[in-house]
């Protein structure tokens, strides 16, 4: 299993292993965005997703497990132009806010069942009502391709594993299949993923 330190020494290679642009699926959900919203940006890294939310007007936060991406992050941000308050912390230990966020994007964050859930019960707890959770991951027909990914099985998503963890919130968009990734040196190629919108009642 990944560890903050192996994260680090990731992050400490030079460039931007995910890139700087942000996540094709994200971006496509800006119709859904307004300036002025709250928005929190799991597992963010470097900070390409926490950048472009800032850049709609977003009032951002971001939170990954990696001092050395969380530093790129506010380096990434004061770059560009914008203001994000980025943390270092571990989602599934995180004191998650109440009804913090209007928006929380959960980007690639592959995480182990149990540490899975208690992140998605901060989830939860932490959407304000009519808040919405954008999501994109890995999922098991991903296996063997070379386009990035947990090699761990249980860390992959499914449909069903998404509508387990969010019990509670409606299903705006929720597929599973194929995509063509372009996302830094990391992910690259043919993969097989799950995304999703989710909107608290």
């Amino acid at each position: 299993m990944s560890t903050s330190l192996a994260w680090d020494e990731r992050y400490s290679g030079g460039g931007f292993q995910f890139g700087t642009t942000a996540n094709e699926y994200l971006q496509a959900q800006a119709r859904r965005l307004r300036a002025g919203m709250t928005a929190l940006s799991l597992g963010d890294g470097e900070g390409r997703n926490g950048v472009w939310l800032a850049k709609q007007g977003l009032a951002v936060t971001t939170l990954d497990w990696s001092g050395v991406g969380v530093a790129k992050a506010r380096e990434f941000a004061a770059s560009e132009g914008v203001a994000i308050d980025a943390r270092q912390g571990d989602a599934a230990g995180w004191d998650w806010p109440e009804a913090a966020f209007d928006v929380i994007a959960w980007i690639y964050m592959h995480l182990p069942p149990g540490d899975r859930d208690r992140a998605a019960a901060g989830c939860r707890r932490a959407l304000r009502p009519g808040g919405l959770l954008i999501l994109e991951g890995f999922s098991p027909a991903q296996e063997g391709r070379r386009s990035g990914g947990p090699k761990d099985p249980s860390l992959l998503w499914t449909r069903a594993i998404v509508e387990a963890a969010f019990p509670s919130l409606e299903v705006l968009e929720l597929t599973e299949g194929a995509v063509r990734l372009d996302e830094g040196p990391r992910h690259q190629g043919l993969a097989e993923v799950v995304r999703g919108v989710l909107r608290n009642p």
